[in-house]
């Protein structure tokens, strides 16, 4: 068997803002932009770099119960994972860029990590894997 995560969804409040945040501030690629209808898109994201790996789907939230969820889809737990190359290069970027790190560089067993928040307050570890570890 061989399977693989394809997309995962991301409450978002507005298209717009967040295809503005993922692709300008953590630098992603916007992989499709498709109006569905007068108030739903189908707008795809991912890392730069990532092949054919897991993309993000941007869901704009529709009812309450999603709009109360946005930003705290996980209960207050990290989470996304986004692994990189260059840990200190990405950590500087995003900074500059004023992305908010809640927690300090670490090392762990399985390489360099910091937790950031993006703009709907999802949390997110940054990752520089040791070279044993393979994303």
């Amino acid at each position: 068997m061989n399977q693989q995560l394809g997309q995962i969804s991301l409450l978002v409040k507005e298209y717009d803002e967040a295809i503005e945040y993922y692709t300008n501030t953590l630098g992603f690629e916007l992989i499709e932009d498709t109006k569905l209808s007068d108030a739903k898109r189908w707008v795809v994201i991912k890392p730069r770099g990532n092949g054919a790996g897991c993309q993000i789907l941007l869901a704009k939230a529709s009812t309450s119960e999603q709009i109360n969820c946005i930003g705290n889809q996980t209960g207050g737990r990290v989470f996304l994972f986004l692994y990189t190359d260059d840990f200190m290069r990405d950590y500087n970027n995003y900074t500059s860029r004023g992305v908010e790190f809640i927690r300090p560089i670490q090392e762990e067993p399985y390489g360099t990590v910091s937790v950031f928040k993006d703009i709907y307050g999802n949390l997110w570890d940054l990752i520089g894997p040791n070279a044993s570890i393979n994303p």
